[in-house]
């Protein structure tokens, strides 16, 4: 795939119809799906256009891994998910990334995969801002214990 194709390196209006960047993560880009049926639903892509997880370096591979599991973290915490279904796929957007998606026991489809056959939440703008700066503070609420607990 070209990279002018590919809406993670364009920025482009497809990537503005699906999700909002919450922050920059390293080396990976945290996005708000738009549609949050999955209260919590997100991306994290990777910065630079590979398609396969296998293409990565094995630093980047460690860099992303650790910015999934702490996005991952904040997710279960912040929305109190029973679980994060974490999903890889790329058949149409070839772009390395990871949806993390927060399930609930009494919530749509537990026990199984996710899917998009459910109708659509969308939230107003003033919600979606509310929703990113929770998971914001929450990042760096979680930044600041790391830090701690490493010192």
């Amino acid at each position: 795939m070209n990279t002018n194709d590919c809406f993670y390196c364009t920025k482009d209006e497809r990537l503005q119809g699906l999700m909002i960047k919450i922050c920059d993560m390293p080396c990976a880009t945290f996005y708000l799906f738009k549609d949050q049926r999955y209260t919590g639903r997100c991306v994290l892509a990777f910065n630079d256009h590979k398609e396969e997880f296998f293409e990565l370096t094995q630093e980047e591979r460690s860099i992303f891994s650790e910015s999934t599991a702490t996005c991952a973290r904040v997710l279960k915490d912040l929305f109190h998910a029973d679980k994060i279904n974490y999903a890889v796929y790329g058949d149409l957007g070839s772009h390395f990334h990871v949806h993390l998606v927060p399930k609930f026991k009494d919530g749509p489809e537990w026990g199984g995969p996710f899917t998009d056959t459910n109708p659509k939440t969308l939230l107003t703008d003033e919600a979606y801002d509310a929703r990113i700066q929770l998971i914001k503070d929450a990042l760096a609420n979680s930044s600041r214990t790391y830090v701690r607990l490493g010192a």
